[in-house]
């Protein structure tokens, strides 16, 4: 099987991409951090169904992350991640090194606004800021038409959103349905992680989700019940520490007291030192 081409700089992939506009062609870009599963592949899928050309990133992003964070150990696999991003289409791979997107005197940041408040923004100070200046970059670079990112990052896509709006981007943000392991599990790069016992428990995420579902759809209004349902499950597991779980509106990502619109059920949890996320979607 072929190797889809690869380049590093800035440069050579803004000017295929005018290339392909050039050409009459819609490119689709697939941010991703590499080590990749069939949660990034499925974006891949979907760009490749809606756009003539697909670019997909690979680059481990310095500043999203804080400085007690897992930037030295985040899971890297590029020989896999090219193999499985060629096997999927891909028209074109982008692995920039961080020099090239950082350079010296580089001092210009995205500063994302209350909807980066809370949930992950409140325990991760900066990671929103991060992610949207690396993503404004590589949108722009890719000379983007749409923008592919999966729902288990409900934030980061309702971030990127946000910004897209604001900033006149003129991109199509599509957000993807979370892909999960057989067990229920959310599919992520961390999940290697995990020792055998907090693989295990991890799946009481999921589990905690779909009992809040239930209990919504059997008539439960009172966020704070279903919080406390979330949570006692969790706690279950001896594996599992709480950053938190939470209800908020769908919209704006604040925390509500009574469901009556769309919500998102959302919750971090660290398994030993790997911290998890996931969400489920609440439809009144």
């Amino acid at each position: 099987m072929p190797i889809a081409p690869v380049i590093k700089e800035p440069e050579a992939l803004i000017t295929w991409a005018e290339e392909q506009h050039r050409g009459g062609h819609t490119i689709g870009v697939v941010p991703t951090m590499g080590y990749l599963h069939e949660g990034h592949v499925s974006l891949v899928r979907r760009a490749k169904a809606e756009c003539a050309r697909v670019v997909a990133s690979i680059f481990v992003n310095p500043t999203q992350f804080g400085p007690k964070e897992d930037l030295a150990r985040y899971p890297r696999d590029l020989g896999g991640d090219l193999a499985k991003l060629s096997a999927a289409g891909v028209d074109l791979v982008f692995v920039p090194e961080k020099e090239a997107m950082y350079p010296a005197g580089f001092d210009t940041y995205v500063v994302p606004g209350e909807i980066a408040s809370t949930l992950c923004g409140a325990s991760r100070p900066g990671h929103f800021r991060g992610v949207a200046t690396v993503v404004l970059m590589l949108l722009r670079m890719a000379r983007a038409d749409r923008a592919y990112f999966g729902e288990k990052d409900f934030q980061q896509l309702a971030v990127i959103r946000r910004m897209a709006k604001d900033l006149w981007l003129g991109v199509d943000v599509i957000g993807c349905p979370i892909v999960r392991e057989p067990d229920g599990l959310a599919m992520s790069s961390r999940n290697v992680y995990l020792s055998p016992r907090e693989r295990a428990q991890a799946v009481c995420l999921s589990q905690a989700l779909a009992a809040v579902a239930n209990r919504v759809a059997a008539g439960e209004r009172h966020a704070e019940a279903l919080r406390a349902l979330m949570r006692t499950m969790i706690e279950a597991a001896d594996t599992a520490r709480v950053d938190y779980v939470e209800v908020v509106d769908a919209l704006t990502l604040r925390p509500i007291t009574t469901l009556d619109r769309d919500a998102l059920a959302a919750v971090a949890v660290f398994f030993g030192k790997t911290r998890l996320i996931d969400n489920r979607q609440l439809h009144i």
